[in-house]
């Protein structure tokens, strides 16, 4: 796996990018898909996780900034960058090989409304102002989601983070051992006020979690074709 790796930044695996009949790919091994773009429609949410994380506009339908943790090939960003005109959208990724594929995934450069920040998620949270309305949690990496994205003083950064009324959602793995114990520590941080979304047949789980505001489970089900028009 070392050829997997560039050599000024050991700790960060070097995405690899797959062409078919149109559509791009993004990867960290050849049986996991990060992102995936559809060249003809480049701005359209192909995986359903993505689409059921889209939920969040049932909660907060206007938001005014919102911030992502992870970039991948930039599907959520692009979405929310085009659809929701009004909204600021910061990202923020670890990954700087990444970010160097922006332009591969046409991603939108840095304006006044959009910027994409490389830093590790779980700083971020820790650091920054309480300004957002939501808070988009999709960070993983070769080895899955770093232990940093899923500890309990993690989700409570989240929580403080958020402005009021806010909603985080968060992609997770149902079959994933610790599955239970990270629902856990998100619903002790929000009290209990939290929806679980299952957004494939993979094992992909949105979970919704809500900051002074309600968080419906059967309203967010509806939402793996969601599209939002503005």
């Amino acid at each position: 796996m070392s050829d997997s790796f560039a050599p000024d930044s050991p700790q960060h695996v070097v995405p690899f990018i797959t062409v078919e009949n149109n559509s791009k790919s993004l990867h960290f091994s050849k049986d996991q898909t990060q992102s995936k773009m559809r060249s003809s429609q480049p701005d359209v949410l192909e995986l359903d996780y993505t689409k059921t994380m889209m939920g969040f506009l049932r909660v907060v339908r206007r938001p005014r900034h919102i911030a992502m943790i992870g970039l991948g090939g930039g599907s959520l960003a692009k979405y929310c960058y085009r659809k929701l005109t009004q909204t600021r959208i910061t990202v923020i990724e670890i990954n700087p090989h990444v970010i160097a594929l922006r332009k591969e995934f046409l991603v939108p450069d840095d304006d006044e409304r959009f910027k994409v920040i490389e830093a590790d998620g779980a700083d971020f949270v820790r650091d920054a102002e309480p300004e957002f309305d939501v808070l988009l949690v999709d960070g993983y990496d070769l080895a899955g989601q770093p232990p940093q994205l899923g500890s309990q003083q993690f989700y409570e950064n989240c929580n403080a983070l958020l402005m009021t009324p806010g909603v985080m959602a968060v992609n997770l793995h149902g079959f994933h051992p610790q599955y239970g114990l990270l629902v856990d520590r998100i619903n002790r941080c929000f009290e209990c006020n939290t929806a679980e979304v299952a957004a494939n047949k993979d094992g992909n789980v949105i979970v919704f979690a809500g900051k002074n505001t309600p968080i419906s489970a059967h309203t967010l089900r509806g939402n793996v074709n969601f599209d939002y028009s503005g």
